[in-house]
């Protein structure tokens, strides 16, 4: 049964609608559900889980879709009594006193005397007027917003870059700017490495693995995806990298992205030769082969460009970084070798990974131990899949994509759907080893033992030549604390690495090995 509820005029931010939506989902009885503006993307992205109607066909971009498919009508009444509380539910009272909410940006502004950053996760449509009003202001800008049309973009960024400000974004999720953890970001330690980021999760897994190096970071800041390409021209990447190069509290400089279109990258290269410190990049799925200057140093993995940038920042000789990953990958070939020995068969891997940027490093690294992998973000389009949800042969999907994500909340805080797919890739006959990845630290899934433990148990059960490799990206100061996961996932049977690279790399050369049987 499916049941529509429209709200006409009742705005709420996607970060609010997507913690509703987790709540919601949860309720018993209720088999699927929606909880999004009505905007033109929405409804296209909403199409595909069957829960369009036409009640949200005809609503508007300023309107509020509910859509809920449950078991029974009550269930279907229980779920909307559900989300009118849990939408109609007052802000929790702050330390210092009762929550207030402001009316408008001038009233914001007035509330948080002194503030200099504006954090916008409103609909695309409307990010960019509010985005410009906040530059007005002299707020620097992290636009957490998507859809946002490349011109406003643009527009946004140049305006922002003569009065000396930030635009990170459109659809930038992660940021560390003086210590502070903005959206999805971990808990790290302050030190010398200062980092710009076209990429979320990229940014996550180099800041938490150079501060469990016993490094830190100075600064963090994304840009989002689209600031690499053409189009945009990296506007916030060359003016991150000129802030990062005249502070004095950063000392190395860390890049992580995708590979910028040539043009771009020539020039990132000519702002990178004047930089006096020295520079890290890693461009996945992309090779820098021109020499920029003496000390800048590429990198294949997140891992080795993270590992390279806490040796320069603890002032230990760079080839200490290759040390590390031997380490880890003699750690990964004897685990390897025992997972291997224990089965009867073994042939396909299947990658089910809530942050984007390991899906691209997995196309990375796995083709070289097992072949092609296709995957529902490939960088060649040659090995694109043809349904997200009917996987076959070696393939690794970017569970935060558009066709995952509308009206469910980011599976970084909502496990549900992956879990799912946990039981039933395990049992799956050609299946023998699932890769996952994760994600600790705010905005990420608080309890993350209390959800993904039960699946793993059942896809072990249903399996029994199964083997689950995971990463886990966070530190021993974020919320979940890293070692408590890490410790929990290996009592429950499951093969744990401190890397993404790390997990890819274990979860293939246990294909490898198994299918040489």
């Amino acid at each position: 049964m499916i049941k529509t509820v429209i709200k006409k005029g009742a705005y709420f931010d996607s970060v609010s609608l997507m913690q509703v939506a987790k709540k919601l989902n949860a309720v018993p009885g209720v088999l699927d559900s929606a909880v999004v503006m009505a905007t033109k993307e929405n409804k296209g992205i909403i199409k595909a889980s069957g829960l369009l109607t036409p009640e949200i066909q005809q609503a508007g971009d300023s309107d509020l879709a509910i859509a809920v498919s449950a078991r029974t009508q009550a269930d279907l009444d229980a779920a909307f009594k559900a989300a009118d509380e849990l939408l109609n539910k007052k802000p929790a009272a702050s330390a210092g006193g009762a929550a207030r909410k402001a009316a408008g940006l001038d009233e914001a502004v007035k509330m948080l005397d002194g503030a200099n950053l504006a954090v916008i996760s409103v609909a695309g449509r409307f990010a960019g007027s509010l985005a410009a009003d906040c530059l007005e202001k002299g707020l620097h800008v992290m636009l957490f917003s998507d859809n946002v049309p490349v011109e406003t973009e643009v527009e946004l960024k140049k305006a922002a870059a003569k009065k000396g400000l930030l635009v990170m974004g459109p659809d930038c999720g992660t940021a560390i700017i003086n210590g502070a953890p903005i959206a999805f970001a971990n808990s790290v330690r302050r030190g010398n490495v200062g980092v710009v980021a076209a990429s979320g999760t990229g940014a996550q897994e180099v800041t938490a693995l150079v501060s469990n190096e016993g490094a830190g970071i100075s600064q963090c800041i994304g840009t989002g995806g689209r600031d690499v390409k053409a189009e945009v021209g990296a506007l916030t990447f060359i003016q991150a990298l000129k802030m990062l190069a005249s502070d004095t509290g950063t000392e190395v400089i860390l890049l992580v992205s995708k590979p910028p279109a040539p043009e771009v990258m020539k020039k990132i290269a000519a702002e990178v030769k004047k930089i006096k410190k020295p520079v890290v990049a890693v461009l996945l799925g992309g090779a820098i082969t021109e020499k920029i200057k003496d000390d800048f140093y590429p990198a294949k993995t997140l891992e080795e460009a993270a590992y390279k940038a806490a040796c320069l920042g603890k002032g230990l000789k760079i080839g200490k970084a290759k040390e590390l990953i031997y380490d880890m990958n003699l750690k990964a070939e004897a685990l390897a070798k025992k997972e291997a020995a224990r089965k009867k068969h073994s042939s396909c891997l299947r990658g089910l990974f809530s942050g984007g940027t390991f899906v691209s490093e997995a196309q990375v690294i796995l083709p070289e131990l097992i072949g092609a992998v296709k995957s529902n973000a490939p960088l060649d389009k040659k090995n694109k899949l043809a349904d997200s949800m009917k996987l076959s042969g070696h393939a690794v999907i970017d569970l935060g994509e558009d066709e995952f994500t509308v009206g469910r909340p980011h599976p970084m805080i909502d496990f549900a759907l992956r879990n799912k797919m946990i039981v039933s890739e395990a049992a799956r006959s050609e299946v023998s080893v699932l890769l996952l990845d994760l994600v600790l630290g705010y905005g990420s899934n608080l309890k993350p033992l209390d959800d993904i433990l039960p699946p793993l148990a059942a896809a072990f059960k249903r399996n029994k030549e199964l083997s689950i490799v995971v990463s886990v990206t966070g530190t021993e100061t974020d919320p979940q604390v890293r070692s408590r996961v890490v410790k929990a996932l290996e009592a429950a049977g499951v093969l744990v690495m401190p890397s993404n690279a790390g997990a890819c790399r274990l979860a293939g050369e246990i294909i490898r090995l198994g299918n040489r049987k």
